[in-house]
């Protein structure tokens, strides 16, 4: 495993497994084999509805708590100082554990006003030792902007979608500017078209490796944080086994060509479901 260094100092794996449409029944035994294959860092989500199962593998492993990386998201309905601080309670009941390592605001909704009252509840959580770091997900330039302005400590991370079709290098450049790590969801685009991509089928080929391999690999080079799902053990073993080659410059600068802002989720500026 590789990792970074938050900007607060702590140490967050580069490479994680992500739980998003997992039923909270299949998300125990998913966990559990990501932490045999050696997957260490888990992202979950109030509204994935599976924290218990994830909680459940994670009190299963043996595994000490102090080399887990766990991740929970605040979801829209919890926007606002109190109820912040009442869901951050629950999801940590529901998960099982003492604290997390990372809690994110997981949409600005910026038509409700609160995300700067949302995420001051995050920096009390933070400041008194529920969590080990604070972020966000989905925040667009003007979103952290305002964030920057107008609390104290600077998030760690911005969960956005990323991948080779939406490389988010304007967004990459900022957080960079800022540093705050870029972390990208649906990093293998839920498996669409860019799989399938002739160039990146090309690199594939010439290291003796899968698509989903070689992108993966593409955003631990770029300096990306990545977390792949799938519930399929062959391919949570695949989408780990990209410590053991590297992207050539060519390489990396055929991937910057494919970039064509096509987004598959939600744009976060106008996204506000309950």
């Amino acid at each position: 495993m590789e990792y970074v260094t938050l900007n607060n100092g702590l140490r967050m794996p580069k490479l994680g497994f992500g739980v998003w449409q997992v039923p909270d029944e299949e998300a125990t035994q998913a966990v559990e084999k990501a932490f045999e294959v050696g997957y260490r860092l888990i992202d979950t989500a109030k509204v994935y509805e599976n924290e218990k199962g994830v909680g459940k593998a994670i009190a299963n492993s043996q595994i000490p708590r102090e080399e887990l990386f766990i991740t929970t998201k605040l979801w829209n309905s919890d926007h606002g100082y109190d109820k912040a601080l009442r869901a951050f309670e629950a999801s940590l009941d529901r998960l099982g554990l003492d604290y997390v390592d990372l809690y994110l605001i997981h949409w600005p909704c910026p038509d409700f006003g609160l995300y700067i009252e949302t995420y001051k509840a995050l920096e009390k959580l933070y400041k008194d030792g529920r969590v080990k770091a604070i972020g966000v997900s989905n925040f667009n330039i003007e979103h952290l902007e305002k964030v920057l302005n107008e609390c104290e400590v600077v998030p760690v991370v911005n969960q956005v979608e990323c991948h080779p079709y939406l490389q988010q290098k304007e967004l990459k450049e900022f957080c960079a500017k800022h540093n705050i790590y870029i972390e990208a969801y649906s990093p293998l685009m839920n498996g669409r078209d860019v799989l399938e991509d002739d160039v990146i089928k090309g690199i594939a080929e010439k290291h003796g490796k899968t698509a989903a391999q070689v992108i993966l690999r593409w955003h631990l080079q770029e300096g990306t944080i990545v977390i792949p799902k799938s519930v399929t053990p062959s391919r949570i073993e695949e989408n780990f086994n990209v410590f053991d080659f590297e992207l050539t410059k060519e390489d990396m600068e055929k991937i910057s060509t494919l970039d064509r802002n096509t987004r598959i989720n939600n744009e976060p500026a106008a996204y506000h479901r309950i």
